[in-house]
Formats: C-alpha cells, sequence, structure tokens
C-alpha cells in the first residue's frame, strides 16, 4: 500500500519551468513576431545580414574572450562537462564571441567587411527578477573588419531610429572611450596603485579584483565605495592621440545627427574584449534594471581567437525589455485576424470535411489565412467560434453544399446577405467579400 500511495504522489506532481525560464504563450506570441517582423525591416535596411551560431560553444571561448575575471564567467554562466566525450561546454551567455568565433572558423571577412545579426536566447545564471532572467533573448548586431569612427556613429544612429519607431522617449545615451590596450594598461596599474593606497575601503569583490580586472570595479554598486571610485584616476589623462581623434570624430557625427549624449568615463561594460568606443541606452522606466542596449569596439577579439587581426564593433539589445518599453507601440497592434473560417456540418459521414479541407486549400494557395473548424460541433457553436476568430467571411460547408459542389459565404463584418457559390468559382468571391487591406 506504501508503495502504491509513493507511486501515485509521483505521478501526480505537477512539473513546472525552470525558474527564470519562462515560457511565452500565444497572446504574448503576436507581440513578439509583431517585434521581430519590424526588426528584421530595420536591419534589412541598414544592410544587416542574419546569421545564427549554435547556442551551445566551448567553455573555453568564453573564458578567453568575455575574460576570467568578469561576472559572467565567474558566477553566471550554465556550463557542464558533455558526458560523451568530456568536453567543457557551456550555453551560451551571450552573442558576440560565438559570431567571432564563427567568422574566424569560415573565414567569413575573406571576401571584406561583414554586417551581421542575430536574434535568439542567451542564458545566464541569475537571481530573476523583473527585465532579468536565466533564459532572455536578444537582438545582437555586429560590424565584422570596420575601423572607423562613422560605423561607429551609425551603430548608435540606427539605434536612435528604432527607440523612434517604437515611441520610446525615456531613452539616454552614454558614451565613453576605453582606448588602445597599451593605454588601457598604463591606466590599469594606475587604478592598481590608487586602490592599494584605499585597500581599506574595497569590498570583497573589488580586493578579489584589484590585481586581476581593476577595470570593472569602476562599475561597482556598492555606495559606500562610490566617493572613492569618483576620485580614481581616470582613463583619459593616458589617451594617446589617435584615440582621442577617434572619440573626438564619433562625438562630432553624433552632434551631426542630432543625437544627445553624455560622456561617463566611468562606463566600462563588463565584457573584457572591448576597446576604444563604449556605450549604453539606458531608460528609468525599468527600475534597477535601465539599460536596454549596450556594445561597443572589440577590435583585438578577432585575432584573439585565431583569425588575422580585423577590427570589429557591435551591440546588444535585451528583448524583453525592449517589449516592456514598448508596449504602447502601434507595432504591437493585435496581427489581422485570418481571412476566412471555414464551418462545415453535415450527416453524410465525412463527405463535408473532405470538401472543407479542399476549399480551405484552395484559399490559402490564394494568399489568404485560413482557419478550419476541426472535431465537429453543432452548426450554432461552429459560428460563435468563427465570430470569435475575427474573421472577415465564414465560408459554410452542408449536406446540399456538398451534393450541389457549393459553398455558402457569409460576411461576418456587414450586413451583407449570405451568397451561395459554386466551388470554381470561390477564390474570386471570397477576395471580393475580403477589405483590399486586409488581404
Amino acid at each position: 500500500m506504501k508503495a502504491k500511495n509513493e507511486k501515485q504522489q509521483l505521478t501526480s506532481h505537477k512539473l513546472v519551468g525552470v525558474k527564470g525560464m519562462n515560457d511565452l504563450l500565444p497572446d504574448d506570441g503576436e507581440v513578439w513576431q509583431a517585434l521581430e517582423r519590424h526588426l528584421y525591416g530595420w536591419l534589412d535596411s541598414y544592410g544587416y545580414r542574419n546569421m545564427r551560431t549554435p547556442v551551445l560553444e566551448q567553455t573555453a571561448l568564453f573564458r578567453r574572450g568575455i575574460g576570467e575575471v568578469t561576472d559572467i564567467v565567474e558566477k553566471e554562466m550554465f556550463s557542464f562537462t558533455d558526458r560523451l566525450n568530456g568536453d567543457e561546454l557551456t550555453m551560451r551567455p551571450e552573442f558576440t564571441a560565438g559570431i567571432v568565433r564563427a567568422a574566424v572558423e569560415h573565414n567569413l571577412l575573406y571576401n571584406g567587411p561583414q554586417r551581421v545579426f542575430s536574434v535568439g536566447p542567451v542564458f545566464r545564471h541569475e537571481r530573476p527578477q523583473r527585465g532579468r532572467y536565466r533564459q532572455f533573448h536578444q537582438v545582437n548586431v555586429e560590424a565584422l573588419g570596420f575601423a572607423g569612427p562613422d560605423v561607429d556613429a551609425e551603430l548608435i544612429i540606427m539605434l536612435k531610429r528604432l527607440w523612434g519607431d517604437l515611441g520610446l522617449r525615456e531613452v539616454r545615451l552614454e558614451i565613453n572611450t576605453l582606448g588602445s590596450p597599451a593605454e588601457r594598461q598604463s591606466h590599469r596599474a594606475a587604478l592598481i596603485d590608487y586602490f592599494e593606497r584605499h585597500v581599506g575601503i574595497l569590498d570583497e569583490d573589488a580586493r578579489r579584483r584589484l590585481h586581476s580586472n581593476p577595470l570593472r570595479i569602476l562599475d561597482t554598486k556598492n555606495p559606500t565605495m562610490q566617493p572613492m571610485v569618483e576620485a580614481s584616476p581616470r582613463l583619459e589623462a593616458h589617451l594617446g592621440a589617435e584615440s582621442r581623434a577617434h572619440f573626438d570624430q564619433l562625438r562630432e557625427y553624433l552632434d551631426d545627427a542630432g543625437i544627445g549624449f553624455s560622456v561617463n568615463p566611468r562606463l566600462v561594460r563588463g565584457l573584457d574584449y572591448y576597446n576604444l568606443t563604449v556605450f549604453e541606452w539606458i531608460t528609468t522606466e525599468l527600475g534597477s534594471q535601465g539599460t536596454i542596449c549596450g556594445g561597443g569596439r572589440y577590435d583585438g577579439l578577432i585575432e584573439l581567437f585565431g583569425g588575422k587581426p580585423a577590427p570589429a564593433i557591435g551591440f546588444a539589445i535585451g528583448v524583453e525589455r525592449l517589449i516592456e518599453l514598448a508596449r504602447g507601440s502601434g507595432i504591437f497592434a493585435p496581427a489581422a485576424a485570418c481571412d476566412v473560417y471555414v464551418v462545415h456540418h453535415g450527416s453524410v459521414g465525412n463527405a463535408t470535411t473532405r470538401q472543407a479541407l479542399l476549399a480551405a486549400e484552395t484559399l490559402r494557395s490564394c494568399g489568404l489565412e485560413v482557419i478550419m473548424h476541426c472535431c465537429g460541433g453543432s452548426f450554432k457553436s461552429q459560428m460563435k467560434k468563427a465570430d470569435a476568430s475575427g474573421a472577415q467571411v465564414a465560408l459554410i460547408i452542408g449536406d446540399d453544399e456538398v451534393a450541389s459542389g457549393e459553398v455558402v459565404l457569409k460576411s461576418m463584418r456587414s450586413q451583407d446577405a449570405q451568397q451561395r457559390v459554386p466551388l470554381t468559382a470561390l477564390a474570386e468571391r471570397v477576395i471580393a467579400l475580403i477589405p483590399a487591406t486586409d488581404i
């Protein structure tokens, strides 16, 4: 009896999704589809082409690219050992490393620079909260092989266009330059010296990073450290003429485009591979999770992954945060309802179903959206479903219609009388009943 009760408890236990990895149900799916359609058109208009890389990569890829002493690598990656061959694998926590790996592996830059983008899920083992999940989605855009500040400016300008399209108003831009690797090293030495003189103020995280990645201390959220950090040496004092010229030109381009920005000398981003331009678009409407887009230049990453030296820059947008911000936008209006709902009810075996299937396919071949009622039901209940579907036209097939090779068409959104039409004229007559804007 005990074993039986345990079995009943096991089989009756309700399985639920993994915390921080959310289901996307049909109503939300329509919103996502609307946004994705807009995003693809926006990216097409700037010449970016779709690129897709695996969700799983070698763990070493992210350790080398992102940096050993970063929050992502130290705390947030979903990593495991492949039981078949012992490989250390990780579910991608960001797109750039995988895209650069693929570009090097397939010699993507052989014929010149490439503009590419990816859309999909990324994974980080974080505490789930508003706008921050363990599985979330990003729009990732990369300009590979481009060295000038004109491309930096173009990426920022195209983002400004997207915010306008989505009706976002409370979004501000912060920019900074991280200089060249040599300039960063000089700044790094100055930071270590400074923080060593204030080691008593550093928290545990900062002390751990003091010699391995002192730049990340600048990004601390610890309020007791903020005054000390604000007074720390600034990278600007270590910049050479070339880095200054790059940043000055970027700011001039942004001024020309009428894009407001603030220079944040403490903006370092969370990944080790950045150099020169870094930027973030920030909102005050999502609480503490205010960054909706971040990016920057990573001119050394392609060479680091074994490719020929080539510059690159990119950005990533958090899709969940973007949708939350842009819910009021017109592009999220409900998708157009289906054009035709097929109702079929008869007493002669499955003859009405057979004719309904053929009629529905005939209309789909003309580019119409058609829902066919399935699994039976009374004529009255089917007509209720036809009305609820939002269809413009109900196509009705009964025993009489099967016998005569006809169908009945009923306009669902007007008072027009229903009409009986032969199957041979079906498509033409249905299209005449549907407003041109809905086709």
